[in-house]
Formats: structure tokens, C-alpha cells, sequence
């Protein structure tokens, strides 16, 4: 820089004693400081270098802290928060069917959804997420309050053949679903991708016709399948073909494609996955406390499938926490490669970022802390009885860390959590409302 030049001001400096940047792969940045203007992230480099050329009323220290890129949470489905707990250590399928349909059949409505985005917000908030990709009945309110609370998401256009009191018909579905997708097209926080809900309820001519406009429209799409056995036995008497092979006759394997939980997967259709570029989303606590099976994370990856991370919905669960679903991950995924070098550390973090944004269609603005990108950033603290001696921060945040070590969270260069504080959301009023609906569903 030659002598003289003038220091240039910016809205944001924050100082870091570590900062993974997820790209380039497995890099630590020691001592370095990440410059924020417009949002967008300016510049990274090592802070004795940004003291000499930027400034701001704004400088952050996190001396203490590891900086991270937000978390993307690739599949939830947010409102379902208010169900925490409902309906413990059941099977899917008699979880679904017994307890949680006919729960929603009472009680799900606009007031419902609102309250639990809220409260999954603000939990996914506190835990380091900066982007969530949802699924579930009048994502329109969901979308609303993501973009009041300042959060990034991936609203799901959602399909199903059930009527609910969202709509009426299949068709009824799209419409609403394509009128969102218009709302939001120039939004800089809400983006959108069509959700038919599974394979198993959504017949073949409604799921058919979810390919041509994704097409058209440039979007991701996202259903549950593969998830259990009994899904998979299913549509081998009904439609004597697995679900796999079934949408991909019906147009939806491609690149598009997000396979979530994929825990019934034979070593061919793993393949099938890698050659046409689709993504696997692993929720591997959902899975695991519903006993549904483990998704493959070892093979996938191995095989070039992209692999990114989903906390399912509270209610089977129980938490949004992306830090805990690394780490569970990490251990699943060891525990089924019988390889305890499986899913290394920084590959984890991958999954919970860069892999999350690749899947969701949005690797080119977030997902990782590199100039031009959008400011999606968190800070975990370091210096804690339960972190140190911090040999590698890495190992420290996935091994050791937990949710009350992000202490601050940024979208888009808007602050959201600062110090462990919500400042777009209310916990008070939020635990209120909660409690009103818990009396409500146990009525």
C-alpha cells in the first residue's frame, strides 16, 4: 500500500483470534480481522495489516473466538417447534400417523406457523445458523418472519397430495406455492424451492409436474425419500420400483435435487446420485432418535455426492442446533464407516456451510468467508472450561463446543446476536407464546 494512502472507512471490523474460511479448503487464518461494508465481505487479512487500511465506528473483538461461516441448516421444518416433546420415542411412521397428523389437522393455522418460526428462529439464531431451508404449511408467514427477524432461508414451495389447511388440492399447492415464489423473486434474504413432501404422498402426476417449472424458474428441489425401509418396501409392491428410480422416471433426479435423510441407499444408487450432480441432505439426530436407518455420509462423499446438513424439525429432534448436528455427524458417521478417520473435522464444517449453500443453490453468495460473499458469519468463543487448551479450534468446535459458545451472529453485515443477546427477536415473549400453544396441543 503506498505511503500515505487514505484509511478507508467501513461499517464493520471484527478481529479474531482464528477464522475458518471453509474456502480454500482446511485453512486457518491465525490473529486475522474480517472487514464488512455493504453487507458484503470486504477483505480478510491479518489484522496488523487492517489496522493500517480500514476504519470503523464499528470494531468487534473477538480475540477469544473462532469465525466461522453462518451455519445452513438444510432442512427443517421451523413451525414444527412448537411440537417439541409432543410425541417421543415412536417409529416414523407412528409418529406421524398417529400423533403428529392428526395434531396438525387441529391446530396448525397462520397464528401456529407464526409462533413457531419465531421460536425456531430465535433458537436457530442462538445456535450460529444464519440460513435455514424450510419445509412445512403456509410458508408464506414463514417467510415473512424470517425477513422481520434479519434471517436468510430457502422457503419450500410445499406439495402434497393431503388436503390441509394451507390448501385443498395438489394443485392448489402450486399455485400458492408459484404466487410466493413471485413475492420474493428480488428479495435479498427469502429464496425459494419447490418441496413436494415425499415420494409417498405425492402421487406421480403432481410430482411429475414439479420438474419443468424448477426448470424454468432456476430451482432447487427438495423431498424426503429413502428414509426408511418400510418407505422403501412400500413403493416396491405399490409401484414395483424404488422411490429413487421412481422420481427419477418422473423427471426430478438432477442436479436440482435435494435427497433428504437417504437412509436406505444401495451402493448403485449412490452412484446414481454422484453422475447426475443431486445433493443428500443427513439429519443424523432425527434419524437416529426415530430409528430410521444412517445415511451413507462416508460413501456419498467418497463417491462425489454433495453432503449437507439438516436438523429435521424440533418436534424429532429436539432442537435446531447445527453445532450438535456436526458433531453427531461426525460420530455416526465414524461409528458406520467402522473408520474412526471418517468425516474429519473440517469436512463437518463443510457439510454445515459450503455443502449446505451448494445444495440450496446459493454457494456463489454464502457458505463460505471469501470477499464479495455475502457477511453470513459466527463467532464461537474459545476460552471456556469445557474448550480448552484449544490445540486445534476445529476439533474444539466440533468436539467440544456447544450452542452457549456462539456468541455472535451476523447476516448479511446485520448484527442479530451480539454478546449471547437476541436483537431482532424477543425470548421473553416467545417462551410466553409458547406456553399458551403447549396448553392448547395438550387440550
Amino acid at each position: 500500500m503506498p505511503a500515505n494512502s487514505p484509511v478507508e472507512t467501513v461499517d464493520t471490523i471484527i478481529n479474531a483470534c482464528w477464522i475458518v474460511p471453509v474456502v480454500p479448503n482446511n485453512q486457518l487464518l491465525t490473529d486475522h480481522s474480517l472487514v464488512v461494508h455493504d453487507g458484503k465481505i470486504k477483505a480478510i487479512l491479518p489484522t496488523e495489516k487492517v489496522v493500517q487500511r480500514y476504519c470503523s465506528d464499528r470494531v468487534v473483538d473477538c480475540s477469544a473466538h473462532l469465525l466461522i461461516p453462518g451455519l445452513v441448516n438444510s432442512h427443517t421444518h421451523a413451525p414444527m417447534s412448537l411440537m417439541r416433546g409432543l410425541a417421543d420415542d415412536l417409529p416414523l411412521q407412528t409418529w406421524l400417523e398417529d400423533h403428529i397428523w392428526p395434531a396438525e389437522q387441529a391446530h396448525v393455522s397462520t397464528e401456529f406457523v407464526a409462533a413457531g418460526s419465531r421460536l425456531a428462529i430465535a433458537e436457530m439464531i442462538c445456535s450460529g445458523t444464519t440460513c435455514f431451508a424450510d419445509m412445512y404449511f403456509f410458508p408464506n408467514i414463514t417467510a415473512s418472519i424470517a425477513e422481520q427477524a434479519g434471517m436468510r432461508a430457502v422457503i419450500g414451495l410445499v406439495l402434497i397430495d393431503f388436503p390441509n389447511s394451507w390448501a385443498a388440492t395438489p394443485e392448489e399447492h402450486l399455485r400458492l406455492g408459484l404466487q410466493l415464489h413471485d413475492q420474493y423473486v428480488s428479495s435479498p434474504l427469502i429464496t425459494t424451492q419447490f418441496a413436494p413432501h415425499s415420494a409417498y404422498t405425492v402421487s406421480d402426476q403432481w410430482l411429475e409436474q414439479v420438474a419443468t417449472p424448477a426448470e424454468e424458474l432456476d430451482l432447487p428441489i427438495t423431498i424426503h425419500i429413502h428414509e426408511t425401509a418400510a418407505e422403501v418396501e412400500q413403493s416396491q409392491t405399490q409401484h414395483k420400483m424404488r422411490p429413487l428410480e421412481r422420481i427419477s422416471q418422473l423427471g426430478l433426479l438432477s442436479s436440482r435435487l435435494q435427497a433428504v435423510h437417504a437412509t436406505q441407499l444401495l451402493p448403485d444408487e449412490i452412484e446414481t446420485l454422484a453422475q447426475h450432480g443431486a445433493s443428500v441432505v443427513h439429519c443424523p439426530q432425527s434419524n437416529m432418535k426415530l430409528a430410521s436407518g444412517a445415511c451413507p455420509v462416508n460413501q456419498l462423499l467418497n463417491s462425489g455426492v454433495n453432503v449437507s446438513l439438516g436438523t429435521d424439525g424440533a418436534a424429532s429432534n429436539n432442537n435446531l442446533n447445527m453445532v450438535e448436528e456436526m458433531r453427531c455427524a461426525g460420530l455416526l458417521g465414524k461409528l458406520t464407516a467402522n473408520d474412526a478417520a471418517a468425516l474429519p473435522a473440517h469436512t463437518l464444517l463443510e457439510m454445515a456451510t459450503i455443502n449446505g449453500a451448494r445444495a440450496l443453490g446459493l454457494d456463489q453468495q454464502i457458505g463460505s468467508l471469501e470477499p464479495g460473499k455475502a457477511a453470513d458469519i459466527t463467532a464461537i468463543r474459545l476460552d471456556t472450561l469445557h474448550t480448552v487448551p484449544v490445540f486445534d479450534p476445529l476439533s474444539a468446535l466440533i468436539y467440544a463446543s456447544g450452542r452457549d459458545n456462539v456468541t455472535d451472529v451476523w447476516v448479511a453485515g446485520r448484527q442479530l446476536l451480539k454478546d449471547g443477546e437476541l436483537l431482532t427477536l424477543h425470548p421473553p415473549t416467545l417462551i410466553k407464546q409458547t406456553a399458551q400453544w403447549r396448553r392448547q396441543l395438550q387440550s
